[in-house]
């Protein structure tokens, strides 16, 4: 779960940090406190878009931190899955610091792409706002919705359905590829046989190039060559009196001498010797190459002219050698095939359609599955709505067969819903309201949970559009939802407010010259006084501080029971 929230010198807030609890974690606040901002921070370090105007003003950095406590065997083998390490008291850190040119990624000090980090917050933190309720209202996201519900049961099938409707689709591919009159197929046969005759006759060697561009470039630099170690020959070998040759030559014929009248000098006169030995050796060995390096005109011509048909084999066919050899392989297959169309044709027919059979019988496995999954879904969301003050709601999915194959079976799907008695079910787009819109994600969501192994919920304008009776049932069906995940809740409203387990408050404050917005935990006191400020406004008075007290007696009497 996430236990710390640490943000620095982003937009108003120059520096915060929050240590989140167990349950449900509620953040209130004034309209224009920083409550969103606080939750673009979260965004910003689970891989959002970042960008030098989120800075504040003047810093030179900007910096956002989460804390996760890893405690269950589901999320750490996630994370071990991914390639992500735990500390030794199973804590992950994830940060971002914000330069004006360039984002510094971080996981436990480790760099990660911005990728990772995505990857990372799909296995421990679930975002729901405004912008994921509008998803709802996407037909395409509902089979989404119900097949991450039934996983399970589900993915299986769906990797088989994936698997079939690959071999279906290549086969269809080279089918349809095929379909000709006799004209264009034997003009295609003609290509067919120049591209491969071409490569053929070439005889392409799969590690010639290296070997050819190393005596190139040794024969194009031959004359530098020649230069170079003539003139190293000159300076270390025995044909002038100033080499150094001549002079080590010298040297030991003059302390032989010397050690002919003092034994001492016989081990300086012993590592001479083995210099001027080494230095001759060399000499010996770079006048042998010397004598090698010749420059044959017909060779240099004979090379250039076979990288520059290598060159060109590879600008028509493949960018190296391997792959122009593996592109006349797939040509002489193809040319095979229309050599001997009329088989090949009936083959690949057959193929098809036993890979499109296949598909339908791994799909209507699918389907069936699916159908399923959703009579269980569906009636738990219309349980959970019916808590959600939805009294007289139905509920269900529908499914539809689609005329073309694709990838995720042979249906769409899609949520249906009448929230009042005697009206017809209509699809979520054609009736859903904002509010309305807002319980049923909740709804959604809150069935997911029991089958989701993420341990943080965060929930932003989850209260959108709502009030009275509702509003309180909405506060219930977050409090049970704190009971198996962690959730931190953004609300505007007294009685979520009531129901936290731990409640936060963000205020803007004026410090010196400039706004900052600050967080910090209330006590029972003082989350009774901000219960108070949202139900009565300007003016808290006795009577309101009574029934904020109530409200928050009343909250933990319903979250006991």
């Amino acid at each position: 779960m996430l236990r710390n929230l640490h943000i620095k010198n982003m937009a108003l807030i120059d520096e915060i940090e929050v240590n989140f609890e167990e349950g449900l974690n509620i953040l209130t606040g004034e309209t224009g406190a920083g409550k969103s901002i606080i939750l673009g921070a979260v965004n910003i370090a689970l891989g959002g878009r970042t960008g030098k105007e989120m800075l504040r003003e003047g810093a030179e950095y900007g910096l956002v931190e989460l804390l996760f406590e890893i405690n269950t065997p589901e999320t750490k083998a996630a994370l071990t899955q991914i390639d992500i390490s735990l500390s030794e008291d199973n804590v992950l850190i994830i940060s971002r610091r914000i330069f004006p040119n360039r984002v510094v990624n971080k996981v436990n000090d480790e760099m990660v792409t911005v990728s990772k980090l995505k990857e990372i917050a799909g296995i421990l933190i679930d975002i729901h706002s405004q912008q994921e309720h509008q998803s709802l209202l996407k037909k395409s996201n509902h089979l989404n919705i119900l097949d991450r519900f039934g996983h399970d049961k589900i993915e299986t099938m769906k990797k088989l359905v994936r698997g079939d409707y690959d071999v279906y689709a290549k086969r269809k591919e080279e089918l349809d590829a095929m379909q000709m009159d006799e004209e264009t197929r034997k003009r295609q046969i003609s290509f067919l046989k120049f591209e491969i005759q071409e490569i053929e006759e070439a005889a392409l060697q799969p590690e010639e190039e290296e070997k050819l561009e190393v005596r190139y470039r040794r024969m194009t630099n031959s004359r530098k060559i020649m230069e170079s170690v003539s003139h190293i020959y000159q300076s270390t070998g025995y044909e002038q009196s100033e080499s150094a040759g001549n002079q080590i030559g010298h040297a030991f014929a003059m302390i032989s001498k010397a050690a002919e009248y003092d034994n001492t000098l016989l081990n300086l006169q012993e590592q001479l010797g083995t210099i001027d030995s080494l230095l001759n050796d060399f000499n010996r060995e770079l006048s042998d190459y010397i004598s090698e390096l010749t420059f044959d005109e017909q060779e240099f011509r004979q090379v250039e002219h076979r990288l520059d048909q290598i060159h060109n084999l590879e600008a028509k066919y493949g960018k190296t050698i391997p792959l122009v050899l593996e592109y006349l392989e797939e040509k002489q297959k193809e040319y095979a095939r229309y050599e001997d169309y009329e088989v090949c044709r009936e083959q690949l027919q057959k193929e098809c359609t036993q890979a499109l059979e296949q598909y339908k019988l791994h799909s209507e496995t699918l389907s069936q599955v699916r159908k399923q999954v959703a009579e269980q879904l569906t009636q738990m969301i219309s349980n959970a709505l019916m808590d959600l003050n939805f009294l007289d709601v139905r509920f269900d999915m529908r499914f539809k067969e689609l005329e073309q194959p694709t990838g995720n079976g042979m249906e769409e799907a899609y949520f249906v819903i009448s929230t009042n008695v005697g009206e017809e079910m209509k699809p979520l787009w054609e009736v859903a309201s904002g509010g309305e819109l807002s319980r049923i994600m909740l709804a959604v969501k809150s069935c997911l949970a029991e089958v989701d192994d993420i341990d943080t919920l965060i929930f932003d304008e989850i209260d959108v559009g709502i009030s009275g009776r509702t509003a309180q049932k909405v506060s219930e069906k977050l409090s049970a939802l704190g009971r198996q995940h962690q959730v931190i809740c953004i609300s505007h409203l007294p009685q979520i407010a009531a129901m936290a387990d731990a409640h936060y408050k963000i205020e803007k404050q004026v410090q010196g010259e400039k706004t900052v917005t600050q967080i910090y935990p209330l006590e029972e006191e003082a989350s009774v006084e901000e219960i108070a400020r949202m139900l009565g406004g300007v003016e808290i008075t006795e009577t309101v501080l009574s029934s904020a007290a109530e409200m928050k007696e009343m909250a933990k009497r319903t979250k006991i029971y």
